[in-house]
């Protein structure tokens, strides 16, 4: 059984803070593989200016083709949505079921995890890992069994500041791989001038 860590996100875009923190995970537990769970829009963000979700993935396998074991996953492109992550990862374990699965997410998110669909049941099914974010919460999770808190490094760069970055033509080239931040380039992606 291959165990797997599932980073969701919108990746709007993809940033040198997912890699490493992903590496991190690699290099520091029993996760053989991360995957790039690319969701289409999450349920509890408001209406925003979201890149399609196809060059979003793109921009992914763009940024994760030097690594042999960071992959994009596209599977909530196909599920209905809301894309609740109780849903995909029972779609997951469905068509992979010999992977073993586990959630990656901030500390941050935690606090907000009773929010969930079916959140109990994540925790009583799957491990969750809990790295750190500079906007630190305290919360309940925290000692619950399924909980593992990593001391991962603190990168301190968003997607929101990249879009608003690249539109005002500021130089984001130490925060996005190259071979996505050349195709944002091509594209005039994020652009609104």
């Amino acid at each position: 059984m291959k165990n797997i860590g599932l980073l969701f996100g919108s990746f709007n875009p993809i940033h040198i803070g997912h890699i490493k923190l992903a590496k991190h995970f690699i290099e520091t537990t029993d996760l053989k593989e991360i995957w790039f769970v690319v969701t289409p829009k999450n349920p509890f963000k408001k209406a925003q200016t979201l890149l399609n979700k196809k060059d979003r993935l793109k921009l992914v396998n763009l940024a994760l083709k030097p690594f042999k074991n960071l992959f994009s996953c596209d599977i909530e492109f196909l599920m209905t949505p809301p894309n609740y992550t109780i849903n995909t990862l029972n779609k997951l374990k469905e068509q992979f079921p010999s992977n073993s699965f586990c959630l990656l997410i901030g500390e941050d998110i935690l606090s907000d995890f009773h929010k969930w669909k079916n959140y109990n049941i994540i925790l009583k099914k799957y491990k969750t890992y809990v790295y750190p974010r500079s906007k630190k919460k305290n919360d309940e999770f925290f000692n619950h069994d399924s909980i593992i808190k990593i001391d991962a490094p603190i990168i301190d760069v968003s997607s929101t500041f990249l879009r608003k970055s690249i539109n005002k033509g500021e130089d984001v080239k130490e925060f996005i791989p190259i071979e996505s931040r050349s195709y944002i380039e091509k594209m005039k992606f994020y652009q609104h001038n």
